[in-house]
């Protein structure tokens, strides 16, 4: 079985700064999306995760070098090194560019800046040496520059790329000597046109590709992922610096062509259209039966906040305004939903011409600074005209016909409904909002047709696309029965749910191949390698706890690819094969009804009985471990067979092999929020 690449990792651990880290995830999500998932991934999941197994690209942006060093230096660049040699792509801008060379040459002679050394990654062959301009100043403007490159087009063979072009400079160096290194499989893309404050031996390379073994690096002086859009003229850059922003915005289409050109000499598929950066909308809540949703509004009372006759739900992590239905589509409404002194945390608001969406030019937005517009529907479902993307008949149709069969016991998930078209993360906005949350009924559910997702303020850019069912459910799980039904079965519950949902979707669909993959994955059969038995993710569960008042407070996320093929394959996709090709493909409204009432009804078992024999034998029937052969990297490389997980704590079983893989009598039992499972190579790596 073989894992498709899938990951662009952007390091943003020690050393990086939160601006390069922002600039890069804007621009390679905007470039790469939707065939690649763009996250930011800490030191600890260098050191520690087995990350490049779906890792399509590894990126360091710009910051601190040295910290990269502190941390990595030693088995984190041993992982990087091998990764790179074994196929795989680094890319370096700035920083990350010296980091990626045998030696770094940094202001030498100036004794507050200066940095010297060797660099155990050696990509390039020879020094990184900068500043290539003077003026750099850490953490600011002051020293930026709009550098002149010249591109060598031979080296793109045939790509859309400038001859030349402007680019943001802020501190990088120069590839010394690169022309000496072209039969060690280094090539020039770029070069600085203006003369160098330091010596560069034979050219002024600016950006270099180094051939590493099967694999390759690209690394840069300049910060060709800097956008103008997303720079300040007003900042402190000086009485120059607006003009520089304005030279770069000048060029800027030139700047993405060349980034285009650079991913794609890595080996990456480069968005034909580049993808801007989407608006948040209006949220919907609804139910099932109407009266429940004024009867909800009046619980809520004493967390709802007056101002100017207006009513605002503050949460720790957002603030939600509630519309009335009779000012939705209003000038009136919209003029209120500017900023609101005291209530709202930005400035990243509507015009009056943005009657459906709660942002934004395409740049850089921190949304969680947007206060999220909440329309209460107490009479009627929304329809089309409001939710184009979500059919809410269609919905709650098939959450009632599915409540309704013999074996259900649903009656509770997806009764209330909270829905957006682009939002930042359904379980973010539940979880992160302690007084909502501790005060919606249990089996709410929200779900969304674009999430913006990201972790943390101010990066949150783009990951979800359009076509992927998510879905958060929240649940109230009672701490008495910690011993008998134990809090971590849910993801297992949820898993359960998925594969069953998919496959008593309606009359013909119980043999798609969907698989479980400890603990919280979901896998399908890869549609387009028939015959060939490999499996890829489609979907996955994340599900955040919480304790108050002698309950756990849980939200319980899931995505999971239905219409959208990008960034590996999904649900109708699998029906497009010819076993399935009779099937009407999946819709969103009905499968998330499916999932809903599935989860219920076994949820409602495990209440009674816990992870029963009936539950363990459905978990097995549909996971991909049995008998399989891992090794134990954190117990010195022990070989171990999977026998399944523990009824009690839900901790994954591996008997212990010896000599000819017989077993020695061990058993070895590992958590599943401290162990991660490299299903495609076999390991199980001990996380921190």
């Amino acid at each position: 079985m073989a894992s498709r690449k899938m990951n662009v990792l952007v390091y943003s651990g020690n050393g990086s700064t939160i601006e390069s880290v922002r600039h890069c995830l804007y621009t390679l999500r905007r470039l790469l999306s939707p065939n690649y998932a763009v996250i930011p991934v800490t030191d600890t999941v260098i050191l520690k995760e087995p990350w490049s197994a779906s890792c399509a690209l590894l990126v360091f942006p710009g910051g601190a070098d040295m910290g990269y060093c502190r941390s990595l230096n030693g088995e984190g660049n041993r992982r990087i090194d091998q990764y790179v040699r074994r196929g795989g792509a680094y890319l370096g801008f700035c920083a990350g560019g010296y980091y990626g060379t045998s030696r770094c040459e940094f202001e030498i002679g100036n004794r507050v800046l200066e940095v010297i050394g060797p660099r155990e990654l050696s990509f390039f062959p020879d020094t990184c040496r900068g500043c290539a301009f003077k003026g750099f100043v850490y953490h600011s403007e002051a020293g930026a520059k709009a550098v002149e490159l010249n591109v060598n087009k031979e080296a793109f063979k045939g790509g859309i790329v400038p001859q030349t072009f402007r680019s943001y400079y802020n501190g990088g160096g120069v590839f010394v000597d690169a022309e000496k290194y072209a039969d060690k499989g280094v090539e020039i893309l770029a070069s600085y046109v203006k003369s160098l404050d330091v010596d560069g031996g034979v050219g002024s390379a600016a950006v270099v590709y180094c051939k590493v073994g099967e694999g390759g690096a690209l690394l840069t002086g300049p910060h060709p992922e800097f956008a103008a859009v997303n720079l300040d003229p007003k900042s402190d850059g000086g009485p120059d610096y607006p003009q520089l922003v304005k030279a770069l915005a000048e060029d800027d289409s030139s700047r993405v062509n060349f980034l285009k050109g650079c991913l794609a000499k890595l080996g990456l598929i480069v968005s034909q259209e580049t993808t801007s950066v989407p608006s948040l909308s209006r949220l919907h809540l609804s139910s099932l039966h109407h009266f429940l949703i004024p009867e909800l509004l009046v619980a809520w009372e004493h967390i709802i906040t007056m101002q100017d006759g207006e009513e605002y739900i503050k949460g720790e992590n957002d603030i939600f305004h509630l519309e009335k239905p009779d000012s939705r589509w209003s000038l009136n409404s919209l003029v209120k939903n500017l900023p609101v002194p005291g209530i709202s945390k930005g400035n990243d608001e509507p015009t009056a011409d943005q009657s459906n969406d709660v942002s934004s030019d395409d740049r850089i937005v921190d949304y969680d600074a947007i206060t999220k517009r909440l329309i209460p529907h107490e009479t009627e479902w929304p329809g089309t005209k409001e939710t184009p993307y979500f059919n809410h008949h269609s919905f709650y149709a098939n959450l009632q016909k599915y409540q309704e069969e013999r074996d259900s016991e649903a009656q509770d998930f997806g009764k209330y409904l909270m829905y957006g078209e682009v939002v930042t993360s359904t379980n973010t906005m539940l979880e992160k909002n302690v007084k909502l949350l501790s005060n919606i009924p249990a089996g709410f559910a929200f779900t969304a047709t674009t999430q913006v997702a990201g972790r943390g303020r101010g990066s949150n850019v783009w990951v979800s696309p359009a076509g992927s069912l998510l879905m958060s459910v929240c649940m109230k799980h009672p701490m008495e029965l910690s011993n008998s039904a134990p809090v971590v079965f849910l993801q297992y519950l949820a898993a359960i749910a998925i594969v069953e949902g998919v496959q008593t979707y309606d009359r013909g669909y119980k043999d798609v191949p969907v698989k479980l993959k400890w603990p919280n994955d979901i896998y399908a059969l890869d549609p387009s390698k028939p015959g060939k038995k490999e499996y890829v993710k489609i979907g996955g569960i994340l599900v955040n706890s919480s304790y108050s008042a002698g309950s756990y407070d849980l939200v319980v996320g899931i995505g999971l690819n239905t219409t959208n093929a990008a960034p590996t394959t999904s649900l109708n996709a699998l029906l497009s094969t010819p076993a399935f090709s009779s099937l009407a493909p999946f819709t969103l409204e009905k499968l998330l009804a499916r999932i809903l009432t599935r989860f219920e009804t076994i949820y409602k078992r495990f209440l009674r009985t816990g992870f029963d024999r009936k539950l363990e034998e459905t978990y097995y029937k549909n996971w991909l471990h049995t008998d399989q052969i891992v090794t134990l990297e954190a117990e010195g490389g022990v070989r171990a067979k999977i026998k399944g997980i523990t009824t009690n704590w839900g901790l994954l079983k591996a008997e212990e092999l010896g000599w000819e893989d017989r077993p020695t009598g061990k058993v070895w039992e590992l958590q599943s929020d401290s162990n991660s499972f490299d299903f495609f190579r076999g390991l199980l790596k001990r996380r921190v």
